[in-house]
């Protein structure tokens, strides 16, 4: 096996340590009393029976769909900021094509009402 991934392989024992270690350490040190009030299901503080067969209306996905492309952005902020000086006024004018259309995005589902919660 090559040293290269040592690395690699002492930080996901590690990481499999940790996990492991916090599991232990919760079955341990937990609660272990059964009560038929703590085990019934619930959701939000309600009483919950069977499938309530609720839907959610597509707008709440739709914000979730904005954020998350909103949330990449800001990951690819980062190392453009980081790397600024380094990459001149290519970069720059790049970052800023990249963010006009994100910014026309974020216009056209203004627009289209994609953002108001009803």
């Amino acid at each position: 096996m090559s040293t290269e991934f040592l690395p690699v392989l002492i930080v996901f024992g590690l990481c499999f340590l940790v996990v492991a270690g916090m599991l232990g350490a919760a079955a341990i040190t937990g609660p272990r009393s059964k009560n038929p009030v703590k085990d019934a299901p619930f959701e939000c503080g309600n009483p919950s029976f069977g499938t309530q067969g609720k839907r959610y209306a597509i707008k709440y996905f739709l914000v979730a769909i904005v954020f998350l492309l909103f949330d990449l952005e800001a990951v690819y902020l980062y190392p453009w900021s980081v790397l600024f000086q380094k990459l001149g006024f290519f970069g720059f004018f790049e970052m800023a094509l990249f963010l006009v259309v994100l910014v026309a995005g974020l216009a056209y589902v203004w627009k289209k009402g994609a953002l108001k919660w009803e």
